[in-house]
């Protein structure tokens, strides 16, 4: 039960990551484009890629590194490396959920009303360097938290 839930484990941190990287550079292409059309385009698809990978993959990593630290026994989160990584995704989970949505909900406001209006707000601008700033922040978190898994210091 232990490897099967490791491996389920390992999947989703994979996923996790692999979408945090991926969405964040064809959001950058896309606003480099200039292209309006894609730029909102694109922002409704890193909406929904958050919704089918990112908050499913916390949600996974958060219950499976659970389960794994039980099997393995409680004392594990005494070791700094194990409580650390679980702090560091929970600050992840509230950058997510309580700043990237919201900024990147209304990217996807703003960017249909400039694509309607022919002309970009400089609030989407401002919005999506705000979303560059906290999505940085919540990409390197668990960039960190795959080091200390995999250290273990």
């Amino acid at each position: 039960m232990f490897q099967f839930i490791l491996a389920i484990h390992i999947l989703a941190s994979v996923i996790f990551l692999g979408n945090l990287i991926t969405t964040a550079f064809w959001k950058v292409r896309a606003d480099r484009s200039g292209n309006l059309e894609n730029m909102a385009m694109t922002s409704r698809s890193v909406l929904f890629a958050d919704y089918v990978f990112t908050g499913p993959g916390i949600a996974t990593l958060l219950v499976t590194g659970i389960l794994l630290a039980g099997l393995s026994g409680w004392e594990r989160f005494q070791e700094p490396w194990l409580g650390i990584s679980l702090m560091l995704l929970l600050i992840t989970a509230f950058i997510w959920a309580g700043v990237l949505i919201p900024l990147q909900l209304r990217m996807v406001r703003l960017s249909q009303e400039g694509l309607a209006a022919g002309s970009l707000d400089p609030a989407y601008t401002r919005t999506s360097k705000r979303w560059s700033m906290f999505g940085g922040i919540a990409t390197l978190l668990p960039i960190v938290i795959l080091f200390l898994m995999v250290l273990r210091p």
